[in-house]
């Protein structure tokens, strides 16, 4: 089985994680402010080190897709794509929202995934525990907080950052709706690795050439700028 890297950018805090044979070896964490990949490359060169990894090592290479913090999607696949450049190593793109599934209490059947976009609008997507396996119901995409509810059975989790800026939209007093404890909220890159060799097995794997974040939309520096330019 092959040796991977798993890079987690998305959330406030991002995390790497070296796993072989399936089976996670080392986990790191970095804080959110780290603002291009440069800064991440001394972690991995010393958790590769630790394990006596040399870059041809690695054989896999698994991201943290998005949806998520524009800045930190931006890093996360820079540094996929550049280390997969230098390598050779091939990489698997790996939904954020499913990553964050992988938190959800054992008990969970319905799960929504928060993260806030911004305008009382969330990046999200819904799933449904089908025996020990999550069947997506509704693929990452924008909505509202409220609109999520009125279409999921009851009772639902929550998960994710997103949660402290959306309270507001919660009905009050309904048992049926869940919000998991705030150290559920953060992906990991453990996760990712293992999701991203289940992937890997079903040859999912992308051009790096080609590989973009899931933004869901354009960040709003572009989206201001276009309003800001468009003709009358």
């Amino acid at each position: 089985m092959p040796r991977a890297l798993s890079i987690e950018t998305s959330s406030r805090t991002g995390s790497i994680a070296l796993s072989d044979n399936d089976r996670v070896l080392a986990e790191d964490t970095f804080p959110h402010g780290l603002q291009h990949a440069a800064g991440i490359l001394p972690m991995i060169d010393r958790l590769c080190r630790a394990q006596h990894w040399t870059p041809p090592d690695i054989n896999h290479l698994y991201v943290s897709i998005g949806p998520g913090s524009f800045t930190g999607l931006r890093i996360g696949v820079t540094l996929a794509k550049t280390l997969a450049f230098a390598t050779g190593a091939r990489v698997v793109p790996v939904p954020t929202v499913r990553v964050l599934a992988e938190n959800a209490p054992s008990d969970c059947q319905h799960l929504i995934i928060v993260l806030d976009a911004k305008r009382d609008q969330i990046f999200t997507a819904r799933f449904e525990r089908s025996g020990n396996a999550w069947q997506e119901r509704e693929p990452a995409h924008l909505d509202s907080l409220t609109a999520m509810l009125s279409r999921s059975p009851r009772p639902v989790h929550l998960i994710g950052e997103g949660i402290p800026y959306h309270r507001k939209f919660l009905p009050q007093d309904d048992p049926a709706i869940i919000v998991t404890p705030d150290d559920h909220w953060r992906p990991r890159a453990a996760a990712v690795a293992a999701l991203g060799a289940s992937l890997a097995n079903a040859a999912q794997f992308a051009d790096p050439f080609k590989l973009t974040p899931l933004y869901i939309r354009r960040p709003e520096a572009e989206e201001k700028w276009q309003a800001a330019h468009s003709p009358p």
